[in-house]
């Protein structure tokens, strides 16, 4: 596994992370003693970049990985996130600079480390100015608490006033073949700042390993059946869009999973996707989309086949829309 530097920081972290989101309940019931094999295994196969948050499983998935880190602490770089969280009803967002700090000093118990190695703003807090959140990060960054800060989900605007608080490392955003929402303003600014684009949801939400074309093969506890693109009317629509995918799958003697893994890849050593599972068999696969390598004629035919438009329902489900791109 090749490495690549993340942003403003001294940090170099695998080709390929992986996002530890399902680990807790979201896709459905997670097997923590599978999890915890998981990331063993991704570390094994020399991936060194970990991303959870605060709000995954309200600390529960942080709880997972600290005793895994602590045996690899020196071999992996780990990333939290904090801004957001669950209360009845829905979700929360809290940018305030006390809340940040409570924030920081719980993770680092929950992850039983002394630092963490890539701090997030999960979401932009609409009732706290981005800069004042920053700049509580930014502390944490003085005391010795944090290596980098990255932020979530903002468009160009909202970045620079981030970066001028404190340099920007990271920006995690939805990025894939039919997520493109990053490329133009978004990407050619994080290139301008020196900041790292790092897409969760690389294979769509699974929709790009083809196990999902139906309605019925999602569970009642998987939260995909909120999303628009997976409602029966897109999906059947959705599902067309992959027979480019397996065509080139099929030539390259890989799964269509790692097509569009390694066309993520393609897109500039500066991206570093974080594709999420919680199964060895998934990781293991995942992985080898780091050696597919495609050919110019490859990737023209799958910018043809996805333009920015191309999937049917939005990425998001609707009560999520207004924290995004702020």
């Amino acid at each position: 596994m090749k490495t690549r530097k993340l942003g403003n920081s001294d940090i170099s972290v695998s080709d390929l992370g992986l996002g530890c989101m399902s680990m807790t309940p979201f896709y459905g019931d997670p097997d923590d003693a599978e999890s915890v094999a998981t990331l063993r295994r991704a570390i094994e196969l020399g991936i060194t970049f970990l991303d959870t948050a605060v709000s995954y499983g309200s600390g529960g998935n942080e709880e997972l990985i600290g005793p895994v880190l602590s045996d690899f602490r020196d071999d992996v770089a780990i990333a939290t996130k904090f801004g957001v969280y669950l209360k009845p009803g829905g979700i929360g967002y809290n940018g305030d600079p006390e809340y940040a700090y409570q924030c920081c000093d719980a993770s680092l118990y929950r992850l039983k480390t002394d630092v963490i190695d890539l701090w997030y703003l999960h979401r932009v807090d609409p009732n706290t100015p981005v800069e004042e959140t920053v700049g509580a990060m930014s502390r944490m960054v003085e005391k010795g608490k944090v290596r980098a800060l990255g932020i979530c989900e903002v468009n160009p605007a909202t970045l620079r006033k981030a970066h001028a608080v404190h340099p920007i490392s990271a920006l995690q955003s939805e990025y894939s073949l039919w997520t493109r929402d990053p490329e133009g303003d978004v990407l050619e600014t994080c290139r301008e700042l020196g900041v790292s684009l790092v897409p969760y949801s690389p294979l769509g939400r699974g929709f790009f390993t083809g196990t999902v074309t139906s309605r019925s093969d999602l569970r009642e506890n998987d939260r995909r059946v909120l999303f628009p693109r997976f409602s029966e009317e897109n999906l059947e629509r959705n599902v067309l869009l992959l027979d480019v995918v397996k065509g080139i799958a099929a030539a390259r003697g890989c799964t269509m999973g790692q097509v569009a893994i390694a066309w993520v890849l393609a897109q500039g050593d500066d991206i570093i996707p974080i594709p999420g599972t919680r199964r060895r068999k998934y990781l293991e696969e995942n992985a080898g989309a780091v050696d597919v390598e495609l050919d110019a004629n490859d990737l023209a035919e799958l910018d043809h086949a996805f333009p920015r438009d191309a999937a049917s329902g939005r990425r998001l489900p609707d009560m999520q829309m207004p924290y995004v791109n702020q």
